[in-house]
């Protein structure tokens, strides 16, 4: 099991950064959200600021789990806002490239019209892990290992292995594991870019449950709009609108327990065959 604060914190200064990958968060690779959100902390350790607005990403190739360079530039220093851009690299090989927005103390409007879905509370259902157990059924990826998952619309009749097609939708609640709340700020932010990034597939790949494809995120894009620190329980919900020619689109919304919402995004999955169940 790996600690998101842990896991995603890099070392360094003067626009150099380096982290580790840590296998803890794997799925086919280390996981987009997980990379991103390294970049992110990347943004954090060279903003002036301390409040992260907004991410946008291309996941160029598959790192290794082995140290990542990491290069910040500021590109916009503005009074009240900065544009920063990242780039992580491992050896020859280009991993991920980052546009991150950091803001200040900033008025404005302030509106959310958004409604938390009509869901059971998280502690009133089994966690996933547990059922999956009680189902004699093999341990998931390293990743899910960070998450305690909490799915109120489990079936536990459901046929898993001859399901048919569903709505192409997946929400659940999530806590973080070991340590589920973080004061800081970006890496409270990271806590909902890695739900985002995540949970496009498990969405899409409702309605082909006996799908011949992996489809890994390409480009990712978030915006975190409030910050609930204290809260454990986050409640994301992933929609996958559209695929064709290979490309499959979607987008996530993350709200507290309180139906605040904290954070939204989209993405795009690239299809390709898949590797055989581990």
């Amino acid at each position: 099991m790996g600690d998101l604060g842990i896991d995603t914190a890099v070392t360094g200064g003067d626009g150099r950064y380096e982290r580790k990958l840590s296998d803890e968060w794997e799925i086919w690779g280390p996981n987009g959200g997980y990379v991103a959100s390294v970049a992110l902390r990347a943004a954090g350790a060279h903003s002036r600021f301390d409040r992260p607005a907004s991410i946008v990403g291309h996941f160029l190739g598959v790192a290794a789990f082995d140290t990542v360079d990491i290069s910040v530039e500021t590109l916009r220093a503005a009074k009240r806002a900065e544009s920063i851009r990242v780039s992580i690299r491992q050896g020859d090989q280009a991993i991920f490239e980052g546009l991150v927005w950091a803001v200040g103390d900033v008025g404005g409007y302030d509106f959310d019209l958004t409604t938390i879905p009509e869901t059971r509370d998280p502690e009133s259902v089994p966690s996933t892990a547990e059922r999956l157990a009680a189902r004699g059924d093999a341990e998931w990826y390293p990743f899910w290992r960070n998450l305690d998952e909490r799915q109120p619309d489990w079936d536990d009749d459901l046929d898993w292995p001859n399901r048919p097609p569903r709505e192409p939708v997946h929400g659940s609640w999530y806590r973080y594991q070991p340590t589920p709340t973080f004061e800081n700020p970006w890496v409270d932010a990271c806590r909902s870019l890695i739900l985002i990034d995540t949970l496009v597939w498990p969405a899409a790949s409702n309605l082909f449950p006996r799908g011949e494809y992996i489809a890994p995120t390409i480009d990712i894009s978030a915006g975190f709009h409030r910050r609930r620190p204290a809260e454990p329980w986050l409640y994301a919900r992933a929609t996958s609108h559209s695929g064709g020619g290979g490309v499959i689109s979607g987008d996530s919304r993350v709200w507290a327990r309180d139906g605040t919402l904290v954070a939204t995004g989209a993405s795009q999955l690239l299809c390709r065959p898949a590797p055989p169940t581990p």
